[in-house]
């Protein structure tokens, strides 16, 4: 069995059970602030490597995750479905939730006690203006709620943002639906057999190859065990900077 055969048959081994947990949800509480201006343009960028959420099919309903949610970027691209917790807070709007898609890392401030809101240990969402505006009132500042992960819905396929240099590729996967997380990531060229990568940093995958001038295809594990192969996605005269899609496949879970 090929070493990729064996990452596949161990997602695949995990599926069932990640799949099952995700129907499961139950909800659990944390805290919410905000930050980003009331047209969520303070948001774009951040740790999942993104850049423009527009472009990489996140759009203003995001937010970065406390340290503990984010879990060193393994979290990037998932869905959170969020309410205001009433019984805790008057700044509440009663009978309203928002799904968000975590794009970005809440960091630690340890000036503050404990590390602050989103110190080690504390579930804390700091969401993008428009998106805590739609559970609640944006004078609290912070308020109480209740969150569980859900499944995330996309418009398009699967993109790849493409950096690097002539002996290293560091690929951006955005835009998945489903389970909303990449678990395994491979590249082939057209010269190439198939590359398992590793995790770099946030949504950024690597693979220490020489891939200039080949049209490049991926193959992707989703988190909650869905395996795509995206074949001849990229032109063989493709450039650091550029972005590609087929336009159609995602995942379902």
């Amino acid at each position: 069995m090929s070493s990729m055969d064996m990452a596949k048959s161990l997602i695949l081994c995990t599926a069932l059970a990640a799949c099952l947990s995700l129907a499961a949800a139950q909800w659990n509480p944390a805290t919410a602030t905000f930050y980003g201006g009331p047209d969520a343009s303070g948001t774009m960028g951040g740790a999942c490597g993104y850049d423009n959420l527009y472009n990489a099919g996140y759009g203003a309903l995001t937010a970065a995750l406390s340290q503990t949610l984010f879990n060193d970027g393994a979290s990037c691209g998932q869905c959170y479905l969020i309410t205001c917790d009433t019984t805790k807070s008057a700044w509440c709007k009663p009978g309203t939730s928002i799904t968000v898609s975590a794009t970005n890392l809440c960091p630690p401030n340890y000036a503050l006690p404990g590390g602050g809101w989103c110190g080690p240990g504390r579930p804390h969402f700091d969401m993008s203006q428009p998106a805590f505006e739609n559970i609640g009132v944006a004078q609290a500042g912070i308020i109480p709620v209740q969150y569980q992960r859900v499944q995330c819905k996309r418009s398009g396929g699967v993109r790849f943002g493409l950096a690097g240099s002539n002996y290293f590729l560091l690929v951006n996967i955005q835009n998945l639906g489903g389970s909303g997380s990449v678990g395994a990531a491979w590249v082939k060229g057209d010269k190439t057999g198939w590359i398992q990568m590793s995790r770099n940093w946030g949504a950024n995958w690597q693979a220490l190859a020489g891939l200039v001038g080949q049209g490049l295809s991926f193959a992707v594990s989703s988190t909650g065990g869905q395996y795509i192969q995206f074949l001849n996605v990229v032109p063989g005269w493709w450039q650091f900077g550029q972005t590609f899609s087929n336009n159609y496949q995602n995942f379902a879970y």
